[in-house]
């Protein structure tokens, strides 16, 4: 199919385009981006379409986002996205704003039950009939110029997202479209939520095994990796490795000689903040006993298996009767938040990631399903 593609390439183009499409009902939106070597995404390309034709933004020649921002957070205009969590990263970065309200395709597949956690080309494929091309994916956003295939493929990715959005649309409840927005707007306020540098050890592998004077190292350590990756943008594990953290923190190497002997541990690292990290350690571990962080709660025990999946259940039975991916009723973390908030012997409190339809659905069941096991235990 021709398309019809619009390059944008300097400001005042973008700012009149984006007065255009803020009176539009929705725009579909894409990006196309690097991120071999560096923390953040560098942007190659933006792509957006009201269904009727391609506009293709170039990011490295635009330097006033305000216009864009603005579209993204106008209430009137649904952003359409498909499963955009580094999209939304690459627009935090550009703009500074995130869309809302945003409509996920990947998720309205899940909402249809024409699959969960669907690829575009599959979903492009099983909706509009159409094969998808292959051969971009992992080219060269970065290059100037792009080549002609490059532009096609951009332009048809956004112009096929408009159609697919239209397509599913049709076929949504008023009901299911609401919970796809505001599942839209989850993804975006945790996008927005981000974790503070000094409690990013609560994510650390292992780190429950550690005592509190440990995870005061843990903590250290973990902070340091978080702001060094941002500020050199670079990979988390291109500062320290994810495996290193905790044998760091148990064993607190005092000398080069230890620290190179820690597991994983790269020698460039060694080389290069060997002599930072021994004294992090050695002021970390003198952490007044006061200043500790609190233990960390141990993973559920095996014997709590039949139990989380007894819980699965009540969310597929629902998914069965809501006729949506059973996947995507219930997260596995959230069923273990409410299994850690009382196990063994309760009593249970619903968590605050069980928010929305989904606590007023099922929190109440779920809670019920706890007590008769309690009864019959």
């Amino acid at each position: 199919m021709a398309i019809d593609i619009q390059l944008i390439v300097d400001d005042a183009d973008l700012a009149e385009q984006c007065a255009q499409w803020r009176s539009r009902p929705f725009v579909a939106l894409d990006t196309e981006f690097m991120r071999v070597d560096t923390f953040y995404p560098i942007a190659g390309l933006l792509q957006v379409s009201e269904g009727e034709r391609a506009y293709l933004i170039d990011p490295l020649q635009i330097g006033d986002w305000q216009p864009f921002a603005a579209l993204l957070q106008d209430s009137a205009v649904v952003k359409v996205v498909h499963a955009c969590s580094e999209d939304l990263e690459v627009l935090l970065r550009l703009t500074g704003s995130l869309p809302a309200p945003l409509f996920d395709t990947q998720l309205a597949a899940g909402y249809l039950n024409l699959g969960f956690s669907m690829g575009y080309s599959r979903l492009v494929q099983a909706v509009l009939g159409i094969e998808l091309p292959k051969g971009e994916t992992r080219s060269d956003w970065l290059q100037r110029p792009l080549s002609p295939t490059q532009v096609s493929y951009a332009a048809e990715d956004v112009v096929h997202l408009a159609a697919v959005y239209r397509a599913l649309q049709a076929r949504l409840s008023e009901e299911k479209t609401a919970w796809i927005l505001e599942d839209g707007a989850e993804l975006v306020a945790g996008l927005g939520r981000e974790v503070a540098p000094e409690d990013a050890y609560r994510d650390a592998k292992l780190a429950w095994k550690l005592s509190r004077a440990q995870l005061a190292v843990l903590r250290a350590l973990c902070a340091w990796r978080e702001r060094e990756a941002r500020a050199r943008n670079q990979p988390r594990n291109r500062i320290l490795r994810e495996h290193s953290l905790w044998p760091l923190a148990r064993t607190q190497p005092d000398n080069l000689v230890s620290l190179a002997r820690i597991e994983d541990m790269h020698p460039k690292t060694v080389r290069q903040d060997g002599e930072f990290l021994l004294e992090l350690i050695r002021q970390a571990a003198a952490t007044p006993p006061a200043e500790w962080p609190e233990a960390l709660p141990e993973p559920l025990p095996l014997e709590a298996a039949s139990l989380l999946k007894k819980l699965r259940a009540v969310g597929q039975q629902e998914g069965q009767k809501l006729e949506i991916a059973p996947e995507l009723m219930l997260r596995k973390k959230t069923l273990e938040a409410l299994l850690k908030s009382g196990y063994p012997d309760g009593p249970y409190q619903l968590p605050d990631s069980l928010r929305g339809w989904r606590r007023e659905r099922m929190g109440q069941a779920l809670l019920d399903c706890l007590a008769t096991d309690g009864d019959t235990a």
